[in-house]
């Protein structure tokens, strides 16, 4: 798989490995992100023991690890006979004295064949670990048990941890990167199918075509991604289908918590417990508007779907797998004609926030941004920092039409309507199109110094 970016993260991981004595960090995020790419490229040049834990017996997974050791240690006795316990291992490691990087991925699969492994490490840490110099890193894609198992309060190895890492799916920017001289538009296609995972990325780009890709990465029953939301669900959840009710009321514009409420036939109090759930899974989120001042006590909060690949499964796969298992595409390949293009404009919306965001320093430093509405009024963007007293209001057009004077025009008439700030506060405009501005836009944007923005291009005044 090709490398892209994680700079930061890695920067994180050098910058521990450079301390001195132990570290015990704990990598997560969801599957496919590049979890066990990051801890490749971070152990590449440096003494290491990577070891992924399957889902086998806890003996078997001791026996395998004892073998990695052996062979990293050129112990043949080690490598044959293998630790009876999990402490003799930490034990041994201890001995050696040696400053090293042992990885653990898949740590959730050993938690499933011993419910006390978190407590073994637990004391392995404490006991035989921590006065060396290990560098202990338990990764995992499993959130919730890794969030249960060593960060929350309640976990064995609440409090042991030096540093950790929730891995998010690239943005878009750095999604370009994997296509050097393709078209933005022909981008933006393959993230709104497949979100900022770059597996799933990988996997798209081979085909040529994108009706090819869909057909043979998604819509094939035999492919990964065919399968692969009901798959994390099942991996996450114990009642994964209540929980695909929900994602696809929220998928198919169900947005209100009673709208979702009325989808679902369930019951208001239920509801709200298994929302939070697919919140801490990073699943969905409640978006509220910018200017809330208590965005967590609001009740005019709209959830959505986190995942973009999730989004476009539960509207092109899930409703038409009965078609799918046959073979038949033509009715899928109906509503991606007649929807496909507003998926896009609502994918391009949430990059454009992005976008603006790079270019905090030809504005300002954005300390907050967001969608804005009210009852009948909706601003597609519009951006904080409230220790200056600047906003910045974004409209976003995705449309083989040039944006004129007139859409400008009622940007600034709806932000009348936005209550935030001190008086004479400053404003910003911009403007993001997908085909650019008229000739009468651009002499506007020169005399009001409009920001205006092509696709993901600035253009100077």
């Amino acid at each position: 798989m090709k490398f892209i970016n994680r700079k930061r993260e890695l920067g994180a991981l050098n910058d521990w490995w450079g301390e001195k004595g132990s570290h015990l960090i704990i990598l997560y995020g969801k599957r496919r992100v590049g979890k066990t790419e990051l801890i490749k490229q971070f152990v590449m040049d440096k003494p290491s023991v990577y070891f992924l834990a399957d889902r086998v017996s806890e003996r078997d997974n001791l026996k395998m690890f004892s073998q990695t050791i052996g062979g990293f240690f050129g112990d043949k006795y080690i490598e044959d006979a293998g630790f009876s316990e999990w402490y003799y291992l930490f034990d041994y490691l201890k001995k050696k004295k040696k400053k090293i990087i042992l990885a653990i991925d898949e740590f959730p699969y050993l938690v499933e064949s011993n419910k006390a492994i978190s407590s073994v490490f637990q004391k392995g840490w404490d006991e035989y670990l921590k006065d060396t110099n290990i560098f202990l890193i338990l990764s995992g894609s499993s959130i919730g048990m890794m969030e249960s198992e060593t960060l929350v309060f309640k976990a064995p190895l609440y409090g042991r941890r030096t540093g950790q890492i929730f891995l998010h799916p690239l943005r878009f920017k750095e999604v370009k990167e994997f296509f050097p001289g393709h078209k933005f538009d022909n981008i933006l296609k393959i993230h709104t199918v497949s979100g900022g995972t770059p597996a799933y990325i990988l996997h798209l780009a081979e085909e040529k075509t994108f009706k090819n890709m869909l057909v043979k990465r998604i819509f094939n029953p035999q492919a990964y991604l065919y399968n692969e939301v009901e798959f994390i669900l099942k991996e996450e959840l114990r009642e994964p289908r209540t929980y695909l009710s929900i994602l696809k009321a929220i998928a198919l514009g169900k947005r209100k918590f009673g709208e979702i409420v009325n989808e679902t036939g369930l019951q208001k109090n239920v509801i709200m417990k298994y929302l939070h759930v697919l919140e801490d899974l990073h699943l969905i989120k409640k978006e509220v508007s910018v200017t809330e001042k208590a965005p967590l006590r609001s009740k005019k909060g709209l959830y959505q779907i986190l995942d973009q690949f999730f989004l476009f499964w539960f509207n092109y796969v899930f409703p038409f797998k009965s078609d799918l298992e046959l073979e038949r595409h033509d009715s899928v390949f109906l509503k991606l004609d007649k929807e496909f293009n507003f998926l896009l404009s609502q994918n391009y919306e949430k990059i454009a926030s992005d976008i603006l965001l790079d270019h905090t320093k030809e504005i300002f430093p954005i300390l907050k941004i967001g969608r804005w509405w009210d009852r009948n009024e909706e601003i597609d963007i519009v951006g904080l920092n409230e220790g200056k007293n600047k906003i910045v209001f974004g409209e976003v057009k995705w449309s083989n039409k040039k944006v004129g004077t007139d859409i400008y025009e009622n940007l600034k008439r709806k932000t009348e309507k936005v209550v935030w700030g001190k008086e004479n506060r400053k404003e910003y405009f911009c403007l993001f199109s997908k085909n650019g501005f008229t000739d009468n836009m651009k002499k506007l944007a020169r005399r009001e110094k409009v920001y205006l923005f092509h696709k993901d291009e600035l253009n100077r005044w």
